[in-house]
């Protein structure tokens, strides 16, 4: 048993705050689900947070006695159902969002649309009434069309700012650190692959020309370990066996975002994390490159940077998926009731 003056702290590494603002709101939408749970425990053990917000349809009251029980300084409320969403929100200043149905064996994240558009849809409708001015970080899939779905809700309501809307692909980072430092025998904690695109098959583009450390790998090696990144959600969905897709990663690298984001929120400088916005990056409307996150969201957009010709390459073989799945939640918007 450790006494409590030595009891240990868990946090993240790559994100430990040095900041003493630390008193956000965030919120939790999906909190009961399968990411949803393990995300708000890591977000209930940050310091960053002071109120932590539970919102889902269902079992939210459970999961909130739960984790209000762990002795860390963020308050947490549950609230559930649709009546509930509005208090959920108010006052928020970082609203997560892993709500929607997972994955099965033998369906792709584009398969998820018809359910999690609507969902996604009405929760970014709620957050345009009640926390218009929060930053957004979108996880529910398919990330490349659920992204275009909340940014067109909120500029129906007339609150759309491009520099607070996220879509979470921390994953692909966090997964390709984690491959890389596996074949090189590195210490993942030190390893950064930058991934750009989208977050789904080919449009998830890891550029290990890029890495920090250097590593160098033959082209048969660098190809399959492209494609096992941009499969590794796959990996997961077939070895669950139907039940269910990547939630403990999920809700990792879910966290890591989040509090990269208040860490910039709060003025740390330097944080950079990769997402998917809005961009003039490239000729689609929306495209995932590192970003410089300061007190309003996106600083700036550090592009692409330099390419190797095998990752030109997958940026021109990932541009049609892209567009179209940008095009389709565009579409889903401007023909809801």
């Amino acid at each position: 048993m450790f006494s409590r003056a030595v009891r240990p702290t868990i946090g993240f590494s790559r994100s430990l705050s040095t900041s003493s603002q630390n008193n956000a709101k965030v919120a939790v939408l999906g909190a009961s689900g399968g990411i949803g749970q393990p995300l708000s425990l890591l977000l209930k053990n940050s310091p960053l947070v002071s109120h932590l917000s539970l919102f889902d349809i269902a079992h939210t009251p459970g999961v909130a006695a739960d984790l209000s029980h762990i002795e860390t300084r963020a308050h947490v409320t549950g609230h559930m159902g649709p009546d509930q969403l509005g208090a959920a929100l108010q006052g928020c200043e970082v609203v997560v969002i892993p709500a929607g149905v997972p994955r099965k064996p033998g369906m792709t994240r584009d398969d998820l649309f018809n359910t999690n558009a609507t969902i996604v849809a009405t929760l970014a409708d709620a957050c345009a009434r009640n926390c218009p001015e929060a930053m957004i970080c979108v996880i529910a899939n398919p990330v490349n069309s659920t992204i275009p779905i909340t940014s067109e809700v909120l500029k129906k309501h007339g609150v759309y700012n491009p520099n607070r809307v996220f879509g979470v692909t921390t994953l692909d980072i966090v997964r390709a650190n984690a491959f890389v430092a596996d074949l090189k025998g590195l210490d993942p904690a030190r390893v950064n692959v930058p991934v750009i695109g989208g977050h789904a098959g080919k449009t998830i583009i890891p550029l290990i020309s890029q890495c920090t450390p250097k590593v160098e790998f033959p082209a048969d090696q660098l190809a399959a370990l492209t494609g096992r990144i941009q499969e590794a959600g796959t990996e997961v969905v077939k070895a669950k066996a139907g039940a269910g897709s990547a939630t403990l990663s999920m809700a990792y690298a879910g966290a890591r975002f989040t509090f990269s984001l208040l860490d910039a929120m709060n003025g740390k400088e330097g944080v950079v994390e990769c997402s998917y916005v809005r961009s003039e990056e490239t000729e689609c409307k929306y495209f995932s490159t590192p970003l410089l996150l300061g007190k309003n969201g996106i600083e700036k957009n550090l592009g692409l940077g330099k390419l190797s010709a095998f990752e030109e390459k997958l940026v021109a073989d990932a541009m049609g998926e892209l567009k179209g799945s940008i095009k389709k939640g565009e579409d889903f918007v401007a023909n809801m009731k």
